[in-house]
């Protein structure tokens, strides 16, 4: 299996209330590094994946929404947990969704996609799943 992955970042604020999260409970912020991993059992006749500018571009299209933005003022995320698992899986959708109405035209190939946000060097957490 072939893979492209690309790279981007956001900055958000949000709170989590509920005692399980400890200080995390109030409002921080977090800087999520996020990369979007392409996965394709074939290369095109060009030997691409993908087009890394429109993986990129497609990534930081999906993220425009979030970028600077305080999460738990985002109507779709009321009464949510926006920790990090959640924002993976949330990407994932939008990313998915465009990979298969095109966004990427590479032609079909991509059949699987996985998001990683990176909370620091120390941690991280990713959703995949097939397209």
């Amino acid at each position: 299996m072939f893979a492209v992955e690309v790279r981007d970042h956001i900055m958000i604020a949000h709170s989590f209330p509920s005692p399980t999260f400890g200080p995390a409970q109030g409002m921080h912020g977090a800087t999520f590094t996020v990369d979007a991993a392409f996965f394709a059992p074939v290369m095109d006749d060009e030997s691409l994946v993908v087009d890394i500018g429109l993986a990129t571009e497609a990534l930081a299209a999906t993220l425009a929404p979030l970028r600077y933005k305080n999460l738990d003022e985002i109507p779709e995320f009321a009464g949510k947990f926006t920790t990090t698992e959640f924002l993976c899986k949330h990407i994932f959708d939008q990313m998915a969704a465009t990979v298969r109405a095109g966004g990427l035209k590479d032609g079909g190939r991509v059949k699987k996609l996985r998001i990683t946000l990176h909370e620091s060097h120390m941690a991280r957490a990713w959703f995949e799943g097939d397209l």
